[in-house]
């Protein structure tokens, strides 16, 4: 639980204020809380992808979604969330036709390059009158 609390708090607190106001990085932080965290651990839907002996990035898989896809500030652009998104939709797509995510600001584009359509846009008001806009996107399986 403390390696999954590590990544998801410090990629939320480092990344997050550049694209959202206070109140919605304040509930993306409510939202992974510990207890989501460990049921989530309990329910065996959390992976994490170590680097030389290093926890650098954790997923999150529930049914056909891709949950809590984090990789540490140091360890972006470095090709670990690629590598966490290729095992989530690999595991998804062995037993669904589509992979669905809520995709945040700062991932959004990476979802298009992969060839998800957005299906989706939802608006979250939160603390301080602050709203939390996301788009939910979706990658359905390839037949052929």
């Amino acid at each position: 639980m403390e390696i999954v609390r590590k990544i998801t708090r410090s990629t939320i607190k480092s990344i997050y204020p550049r694209y959202y106001p206070a109140g919605a990085v304040e509930f993306f932080l409510a939202h992974h809380s510990d207890e989501h965290i460990v049921t989530d651990i309990s329910d065996n839907k959390i992976f994490v992808l170590y680097e030389g002996g290093e926890s650098v990035g954790t997923v999150t898989i529930k049914d056909n979604s891709i949950n809590r896809l984090f990789v540490l500030p140091d360890y972006q652009h470095k090709g670990y969330g690629k590598a966490l998104l290729d095992f989530a939709e690999k595991k998804i797509l062995e037993l669904y036709e589509c992979v669905q995510i809520d995709a945040s600001f700062p991932a959004k584009r990476i979802y298009l390059k992969r060839g998800y359509k957005e299906i989706e846009y939802n608006i979250i008001k939160t603390d301080n009158g602050d709203c939390l806009c996301y788009d939910v996107m979706r990658l359905e399986k390839k037949h052929g």
